[in-house]
């Protein structure tokens, strides 16, 4: 014959075995370790604000630097332009007939159109070297980041 035991109703709507301070020091681990996290992110993300801010700060200094540059150089041309157009004009005061003021006219233009060749030469060479300079600070950078994320 089987046996049945009884139950009563504190056995049927008791909880076996529940500690709350088990409970407790899981949820004081998790935010433990939430904060842990929290504060490293932050760190990380801080580190990185401050070195986008000084790569930007380098950038805008480098290219102050070089609009300063390129705008020297550009007053240079135009200075050395403007003193070969009065000269020229000096000498075509003294011309004494029409064939010597073609030739004189066309030495001009010559030594113009060589002159703003190798104005255009150095100009390109002088925006080069400040593009260069000016893209340095962010390239860099990315390598950085990306040689971060790589180890990551």
């Amino acid at each position: 014959m089987a046996t049945t035991k009884k139950t009563t109703d504190a056995e049927i709507f008791s909880f076996p075995a529940f500690d709350p301070a088990k409970v407790t020091d899981t949820y004081r681990e998790f935010a433990e370790k939430g904060v842990a996290q929290s504060k490293e992110a932050y760190a990380k993300m801080k580190t990185a604000a401050e070195d986008a801010t000084k790569t930007m700060e380098t950038t805008m200094e480098t290219a102050q630097a070089g609009t300063v540059e390129l705008g020297l150089k550009a007053i240079d041309q135009m200075r050395v332009n403007t003193e070969s157009t009065f000269s020229h004009m000096e000498a075509l005061l003294g011309v004494k007939s029409v064939a010597e003021m073609i030739e004189l006219q066309s030495s001009f233009l010559r030594k113009q159109v060589e002159t703003g060749v190798d104005q255009a030469k150095s100009w390109q060479e002088s925006v080069r070297k400040v593009s260069e300079d000016v893209t340095k600070p962010g390239k860099s950078a990315v390598e950085k980041t990306m040689k971060d994320v790589k180890v990551a």
